[in-house]
């Protein structure tokens, strides 16, 4: 059988000595657009725009920082505590979500600390920024050829050939595709529901959502850390875990607690 064989130079532009990367381009391309999806609600919620320049800074510093120490702790401790300077080598790539997402919830919580708005209600918000941005993120990685699918011979595999000549599972865009239809299912939530009344629940659906869909890809993902080749399930699974717990959790209280006053 015949396979889709993908082999994209990971560079998008070179002038003058100066390059452009994909994952440079589509990692900006993910900030803008999150930055407009929240302008639209605060705009529609008459809260101060202006502040979101703020957020942006915090969350991009969050984000970096939290990605970057996770894949060093979770996915690779031996070599980056071996080679502590190496942490500091971002441009050599090595970014983990979990550790992004709990960056951006700290420099949410610090920029909410400053605005003195509710902490849950910006996280509902923020929840429905960030899906679209992991969309752009994975399709980033796919433009580099990295976070590999399993071999298979499923009709979509496709032949990553800047890595083997094997017919894989293409994860990246497995993992695209479903935070872009969470994105568009939480927006449709935010706009169409009274679920942005109850603080946390958007949210709670987010982590729910987002890492379930994580833990099933999870299945047909080649292991990152290699610390996890014996085990059943990833770094990434486990990794996994405590969010849908806390995402359960989220989700279900203001339901409970509603039931409980009535």
């Amino acid at each position: 059988m015949d396979h889709f064989v993908w082999n994209v130079d990971p560079v998008l532009i070179s002038f003058m000595g100066l390059k452009v990367h994909w994952y440079g381009a589509l990692f900006a391309t993910a900030i803008a657009c999150g930055f407009q999806v929240m302008k639209r609600i605060y705009i529609k919620e008459k809260l101060p725009v202006e502040s979101l320049d703020n957020l942006l800074m915090y969350c991009v510093i969050g984000i970096i920082v939290g990605a970057r120490l996770a894949h060093c702790i979770f996915y690779d401790p031996a070599y980056y505590f071996s080679n502590p300077l190496k942490i500091f080598a971002i441009w050599e790539g090595g970014l983990a979500s979990h550790g992004g997402g709990l960056g951006a919830i700290l420099a949410l919580y610090y920029y909410r600390r400053k605005m003195d708005m509710p902490f849950l209600f910006l996280l509902d918000r923020l929840a429905i920024a960030t899906a679209i941005f992991g969309f752009f993120v994975r399709m980033a990685n796919f433009m580099n050829s990295e976070i590999l699918g399993l071999p298979s011979n499923v009709p979509w595999a496709i032949v990553f050939e800047r890595v083997d000549m094997l017919p894989r599972h293409p994860a990246q865009l497995y993992e695209a595709v479903a935070y872009l239809l969470i994105f568009i299912g939480l927006w449709a939530v935010y706009k169409y529901t009274e679920m942005k009344q109850k603080e946390g629940a958007i949210f709670g659906l987010f982590l729910v959502l987002v890492f379930s869909a994580r833990f099933a890809i999870e299945f047909v993902k080649v292991k990152q850390a290699a610390y996890a080749e014996g085990m059943t399930l990833s770094a990434g699974q486990w990794l996994s875990v405590p969010f849908l717990i806390v995402g359960v959790v989220l989700l279900v209280m203001p339901y409970l607690h509603k039931k409980v006053k009535a």
